[in-house]
């Protein structure tokens, strides 16, 4: 007597579609690994920009710092006096006293 194959003579535990499901599930793959690939670029590529900005900041940063330290003042006038301002509307005026 001939032995039944069942599921439509494919065999136990096959299935008619197990060929689309596997086309589907390789498009599924290379479309995730894509995706991840191009996610990777865009994250690199963030982290650079990030890394030449810092760059520029430090380099600002010291050059101002370098700036400051190199800047010489001009000696006072002596005919100026120097006032400070002590809150509200009082002034403290310094140097006046000693020019006459």
């Amino acid at each position: 007597m001939p032995r039944s194959l069942g599921y439509g003579g494919l065999g136990p535990g096959r299935s008619a579609f197990r060929g689309l499901a596997w086309i589907g599930g390789a498009i599924a793959s290379v479309a995730a690994i894509v995706t991840g690939a191009v996610l990777a670029l865009v994250f690199a590529a963030s982290l650079v920009v990030i890394l030449l900005m810092a760059g520029v900041i430090l380099t600002l940063a010291a050059a101002a710092v370098r700036a400051r330290r190199t800047a010489v003042r001009e000696p006072a006038d002596p005919d100026l006096i120097e006032a400070r301002n002590i809150g509200g509307h009082s002034w403290v005026a310094y140097g006046w006293d000693g020019r006459r």
